[in-house]
């Protein structure tokens, strides 16, 4: 049965009544880019974004990630989903490292409709792979609407597999595995979480849930409050759920593969890093599966960064906010993955 209704819009003004300022410094620097939502994403729009996005985004080539042989980096194409297309991981550990590392395996953002894997790496190995001295691999899963759910989410789990089967050629330590991402890879990350519980797959030492796309009902209180007020409001958040699930948008049968809100069963699963902003559409379906973790005895860190907007950090990277953010995530990936090594021990 069809639950689906379209998302109503207040408008501005009731909206800006009631919405959580945004903080001082982060709102500025919104407003010296246009403000927040200019032109939300909508069914009518969405090729033409997808390929203005495809134009602009950057895409670094290998040489480039390398960075002058401070990172070794690799392309890798490997066996899909049965059935389904090859997966292309981007794999990159910092150069002379020696020993298997700690692995982070990152899905990257943009609504499930938008985004590629080489864009985020830069930021990610300056940010985690040379501090922590782990190895990263960037996902380059397929987006909808050409790709439906089940597609984006079995590639992801696909590549993580392989990954896991083939630690040694990786150089990395299977026990000590991170999935992450932001936006939708946080979405992708907390689905693939609950994909590897539920098959009985490798089992993440954690997952990393960056302002996680985890509600296809768009629906919550937050969601209605940022309206045309979020970079990421509530009409672009139905335009790319409508595009990964078409005809199951919005139905009571959706499984918490395809999105994870939906899951009533949240036990057994890694421990969770999960962040929002108070001012972002996100803010609430994220509190709420951070609650849901908890009430299932599970283990969950949970940060509402105040006065933060969707992306906030992509924005406005110096802002102390951002600043703050970082080394809270930074802190967390330490603590799990040195308790990991800790745990796991010497591996036949």
């Amino acid at each position: 049965m069809r639950a689906e209704k379209p998302p109503s819009d207040p408008g501005p003004l009731a909206t800006a009544r009631t919405a959580p300022p945004f903080d001082p410094e982060l709102g500025a620097a919104l407003a010296a880019l246009g403000g927040g939502v200019r032109e939300p994403l909508t069914p009518e729009n969405l090729a033409a974004r997808q390929r203005q996005d495809a134009e602009a985004r950057p895409r670094p080539t290998v040489r480039e990630l390398r960075d002058g042989g401070r990172f070794e980096v690799d392309e890798l194409r490997v066996p899909g989903a049965p059935g389904g297309q090859d997966v292309t991981l981007v794999s990159a550990r910092p150069a002379g490292a020696t020993g298997p590392l700690p692995l982070l395996y990152y899905l990257h953002g943009g609504g499930m409709v938008m985004g590629n894997a080489w864009s985020v790496l830069p930021r990610l190995l300056r940010t985690w792979a040379l501090p922590l001295e782990l190895a990263v691999v960037s996902v380059e899963y397929p987006l909808a609407p050409k790709a439906r759910h089940p597609e984006p989410v079995e590639g992801c789990y696909a590549g993580f597999t392989w990954a896991a089967a083939h630690a040694d050629r990786l150089g990395i330590d299977a026990d000590r595995v991170v999935v992450g991402g932001k936006s939708a890879g946080g979405g992708l990350a907390a689905a693939l979480a609950l994909l590897t519980r539920d098959r009985g797959g490798p089992v993440p030492a954690g997952q990393l849930l960056l302002s996680p796309m985890l509600d296809d009902r768009d629906d919550t209180g937050s969601s209605h409050q940022m309206a045309g007020l979020d970079t990421w409001d509530r009409t672009s958040n139905s335009t790319a759920w409508q595009a990964l699930l078409g005809d199951r948008y919005g139905t009571d049968d959706l499984p918490p593969h395809a999105a994870p809100a939906r899951a009533t069963e949240l036990a057994r699963l890694p421990p969770a890093y999960i962040e929002v902003g108070s001012a972002e559409t996100f803010r609430d379906e994220g509190v709420a599966y951070a609650q849901a973790i908890w009430q299932a005895g599970g283990t969950a860190e949970l940060h509402v960064w105040p006065g933060a907007f969707h992306g906030f950090d992509t924005v406005a990277p110096r802002a102390a906010l951002s600043q703050d953010a970082d080394e809270a995530r930074t802190r967390w990936l330490r603590r799990i993955l040195g308790r990991s090594g800790a745990e796991s021990g010497p591996r036949p």
